[in-house]
């Protein structure tokens, strides 16, 4: 199959490396804002490096992949759908509801499949805690945790066009904390500081924030997030029942160290960033977009889960601004 990618910056050039060597895609087509850049990963890779993107569809493809910069998401996937090619696009759909809303219209007019980039699901570790919740190895959950930490902030430029901590970073958590526990978000209490560096509070953002959630069994989960762990990358769940507990994302890679005199030793080469992290989970869900696009496989992760985890993120955007809880229902879905 022929495969159109958009967007070959960092992830999507990781993304090409990986759709270069499938089995099933026979040719792939990149293009970029930066044609130069787009150029340079093509040769590489033995792809083909379109002039711009207007190419990707005039040439004839039979699926888009879309790694392009966020601003340009929600109009990607509507001309995607418009010509009928099945879409993987990384998250987010858009940075506010509105554009979600309107790309997920496109799409359902269409009738075209749709993947997002949650990779987590497709992480082994995840894939494990959600069999044990589901088969009731834990027992009746009460508790879970989730954190996600990255070692450095991103570029400055960046925070004014990232949609902020809880849409950019926290809805992983969102997504996942959904899918292991197969519970929704009712209510959130968020809050967020901005006590790091001067370029947090100059683009309206914070750099760490944390969120009490309640999910529509009475389960309470907290998801916290910073943009300064100098120790390293450090993405957990942690899931408490009455029965068991475990841990998602402890390894020897892990950069936490215990204070405990028969504690485990510290990791001495911890993580150093998502893609290093989580390499097999995003090969793993590249595999199932092609198995989608074959017709071989239902869609693992839709436009409806996006909006699902947008509209928590959103509400905790809004407890945090209001000083306030915030049900889930108070943001719009439709």
């Amino acid at each position: 199959m022929r495969i159109g990618l958009i967007g070959t910056g960092r992830i999507g050039s990781f993304h090409a490396d990986v759709l270069s060597r499938h089995r099933e895609v026979g040719a792939l087509l990149v293009a970029d804002t930066d044609a130069a850049r787009a150029a340079s990963v093509a040769d590489r890779i033995g792809a083909t490096a379109a002039p711009s993107v207007d190419e990707i569809f005039a040439w004839g493809v039979d699926a888009v992949v879309i790694a392009s910069a966020t601003s340009a998401h929600a109009e990607l996937i509507g001309r995607a759908a418009r010509a009928g090619l099945p879409t993987f696009c990384e998250k987010p759909i858009a940075l506010d509801l509105a554009g979600t809303l309107g790309a997920l219209r496109d799409v359902a007019a269409a009738g075209t499949a749709l993947q997002l980039g949650f990779m987590r699901r497709f992480d082994a570790g995840y894939i494990t805690a959600r069999e044990l919740v589901r088969s009731n190895s834990l027992g009746r959950l009460h508790t879970v945790r989730a954190m996600t930490s990255d070692p450095a902030p991103p570029p400055a430029a960046y925070l004014p066009l990232s949609g902020g901590l809880f849409r950019d970073c926290l809805v992983h958590d969102f997504d996942i904390l959904r899918w292991v526990t197969g519970r929704e978000v009712v209510e959130v209490y968020a809050a967020g500081s901005d006590a790091g560096p001067a370029m947090f509070r100059e683009a309206g953002d914070v750099d760490t924030a944390a969120a009490l959630l309640t999910l529509d069994d009475g389960t309470l989960a907290t998801a916290t997030a910073t943009r300064c762990n100098g120790a390293g990358y450090d993405v957990r769940m942690e899931l408490a029942g009455e029965l068991d507990q475990v841990s998602v994302g402890l390894d020897d890679r892990t950069p936490i160290t215990s204070t405990e005199p028969k504690g485990p030793p510290a990791c001495d080469r911890p993580w150093p960033g998502f893609l290093e992290r989580f390499a097999p989970a995003y090969e793993a869900e590249l595999d199932a977009f092609v198995r989608v696009a074959l017709g071989e496989r239902e869609n693992p992760c839709d436009g409806g889960e996006a909006l699902h985890a947008l509209r928590i993120a959103e509400a905790c955007e809004r407890s945090r601004r209001e000083r306030r809880p915030v049900r889930v229902e108070e943001i719009p879905a439709s």
